[in-house]
């Protein structure tokens, strides 16, 4: 059983591999950077790097795995009885986030990285973002009937694809400010609160 302290440790060398990679990344981009490098920067071993990432491609998705971590938390924060919406709302716009660390990181990773590669890490996350909800609904209301399974499903999908697909449309526009992105996130949750549109 991993104890808390090992697991805040864990959190603490993980984010500073984070942020070396990104200075690091910035300053001689993604391929002119080693692991090595990286992990003297964060002030650990090679061998501690490899415990953490599978390698430094993978820090490129750092940000959407400890926002995933985050956006848990922060759910579980929120008030039984509030609406999912309103809930996943809030846990969006309580986000800790540097926001230019953000938009560097997401900019570094469509300029170094296969779009095929991004896209099924996107959906992975989607996925488990997902699931967050759907963990969220069932503390408010443990589903018991297939039928509400499905419901508190399909809920947490449309949820999850609304806001990735308001993280998509950031990701390519213009202005990559979180503010921007939190706009594009309340935007694509209103949608979902008055209906979708079927014809």
């Amino acid at each position: 059983m991993v104890r808390p302290a090992q697991t805040a440790r864990s959190e603490r060398t993980r984010d500073a591999l984070r942020r070396a990679a990104l200075v690091r990344f910035l300053a001689q981009g993604v391929e002119d950077t080693s692991a090595e490098q990286i992990a003297a920067d964060a002030g650990v071993s090679l061998r501690t790097f490899y415990r953490h990432f599978t390698s430094k491609h993978d820090l490129l998705f750092a940000d959407y795995d400890a926002g995933l971590a985050w956006f848990r938390a922060a759910l579980q924060d929120r008030l039984p009885g509030e609406s999912i919406i309103e809930s996943v709302q809030s846990a969006i716009d309580a986000s800790p986030y540097d926001p230019d660390a953000v938009a560097q990181i997401a900019a570094l990773r469509a300029k170094e990285l296969d779009p095929g590669r991004i896209v099924r890490h996107t959906r992975q996350v989607e996925a488990e973002f997902a699931d967050a909800i759907v963990d969220q609904l069932s503390k408010n209301s443990t589903p018991t009937t297939a039928d509400e399974r499905l419901r508190a499903i399909v809920t947490a999908r449309c949820i999850a694809a609304a806001v990735f697909g308001a993280m998509e449309l950031w990701m390519v526009g213009e202005d990559r400010s979180l503010t921007e992105l939190g706009r594009l996130c309340r935007t694509a949750l209103q949608s979902l609160r008055e209906g979708i549109i079927v014809d």
